[in-house]
């Protein structure tokens, strides 16, 4: 018998490739990160031995499913000010708390709880775009978890950046200083069209290209946007961007509500890839990402929860399912984003996104063993036909057991290994009533 660093016996595996396949009491085995094998569970058992040997007789073993796009500091202000329209959002009350808060502790501490929730929630991956970009990947790398860490670029100033030449360099000594790193890698992140202008554009489009990263950025998120940028520029926000040469392979267009239909062919041409917030947008009531036609196009889907103060969770698994159930609404198409369509866009799609398929992504031979058990023996799961349709349309967060990133077990029986949770509530709460008690103070000054 084989010794190895860890097998794993499961009722089902979901390895997302091929797609729409489920294996039944299959097992991983696991050595040195990777994953090294996947076969029967009968054969498992008599080729490998293991000190970390798990029987998980009533779960699906499925990728670790990737966040595509976060801002996860911002779980800070989760529920600071909620049902409000984007820019009434933005302007009257985040834009104003980030210029009294944030700072390198903001930063580090939100990102430790919202890495906390996300582990939790059964994902192993986020793509982030925040300030002080360092503190986000040192939380993540503290907790083993893979992050692609958003370089920001804004015109204004702020408390990380003077202008956007500070935010470039800053940006591009902290990709120099993780291009090497086994977890956390690096991507451009220009906050929006409206706040970012074209030098700068540029800049990014020729540095993505010399240091070969993603481009990461918040496009066609409102009809305001749209309309503000044929105002200004005389263009629509795509357009102009496609003009700055940065339609490629190597964008993460994020939102993309409002599309016209020659813009999602433009999108399938050019390999953009699109990241759809479906409950984002829906919460912030800012239109429908075209998701069915755009995958019938041929462009590549993944998701993401956008941040926990517009959400207001973290949560991938209620991500999928609003995808899928949104997705057959806007087409009125039952058909239109089945449950094993939206699993690839919780895992592959998202890995293709950022230039990590061939880490991560889906559960085969030679990848990073990041992987997640979701336990389907719960009543609220019962009885299981699909596996897969029970994960997307049944399961919760809450049934997310067991979680391994690159073979490091980080959440065990629902347990968290790297994080200590509850010094994370006690600065989380600490964090609430400053924050509270200074948002009180200033309602006080309008009154």
């Amino acid at each position: 018998m084989q010794p190895i660093d860890t097998l794993i016996h499961a009722r089902w595996i979901a390895p997302v490739e091929p797609d729409d396949l489920v294996l039944e009491n299959h097992s991983l085995a696991i050595h040195e990160g990777l994953i090294l094998d996947c076969l029967p569970s009968g054969e498992a058992r008599r080729k490998y031995t293991s000190p970390q040997e798990r029987d998980l007789g009533g779960h699906l073993l499925i990728p670790g499913l990737i966040n595509a796009h976060t801002h996860a500091a911002m779980s800070l202000f989760r529920g600071l000010a909620d049902d409000l329209p984007l820019m009434a959002w933005l302007n009257e009350h985040i834009w104003p708390a980030e210029s009294t808060w944030i700072c390198d502790e903001f930063v580090f501490d939100g990102t430790q709880l919202a890495v906390a929730e996300m582990l939790r929630g059964g994902t192993t991956c986020f793509n982030d775009m925040y300030f002080f970009p360092d503190e986000t990947a040192r939380a993540a790398s503290l907790a083993g978890m893979r992050a692609v860490v958003g370089l920001i670029m804004i015109d204004f100033p702020t408390a990380w950046a003077a202008n956007p030449d500070e935010y470039l360099s800053k940006g591009l000594a902290l990709q120099d200083e993780y291009r090497n790193d086994p977890l956390i890698s690096t991507a451009f992140a220009p906050h929006a069209p409206y706040t970012v202008s074209d030098a700068p554009l540029r800049k990014i489009q020729t540095y993505a290209e010399e240091v070969d990263i993603p481009v990461h950025i918040h496009l066609h998120e409102t009809d305001d946007e749209i309309r503000g940028s044929v105002e200004q520029h005389r263009q629509r926000p795509m357009q102009r961007l496609d003009g700055l040469g940065l339609l490629s392979p190597r964008l993460l267009a994020v939102h993309m509500t409002h599309l016209e239909d020659d813009e999602i062919q433009r999108a399938a041409a050019t390999g953009i890839h699109v990241v759809h917030c479906p409950e984002s947008n829906l919460k912030l009531a800012s239109g429908f990402c075209p998701a069915a036609r755009l995958m019938q196009a041929g462009v590549n889907v993944a998701l993401g929860t956008d941040g926990a103060a517009s959400n207001n969770d973290l949560d991938m698994m209620g991500e999928m399912r609003s995808a899928a159930l949104l997705g057959k609404a806007v087409s009125g198409d039952a058909s239109a984003i089945p449950a094993a369509t939206a699993l690839s866009m919780a895992t592959l799609n998202g890995a293709r996104a950022l230039g990590l398929d061939h880490v991560t992504g889906s559960l085969v031979k030679g990848k990073a063993a990041d992987v997640v058990a979701v336990h389907l023996g719960e009543l609220e799961s019962q009885p299981v036909y699909h596996p897969v349709s029970q994960l997307v349309y049944a399961a919760s967060r809450h049934q997310v057991s067991d979680v391994w990133v690159g073979g490091r077990h980080l959440v065990k029986e629902r347990r968290l290994t790297t994080l200590d949770e509850q010094a994370i509530l006690e600065k989380t709460r600490q964090w609430r009533d400053r924050i509270a008690a200074s948002d009180e103070k200033a309602a006080r000054g309008k009154d």
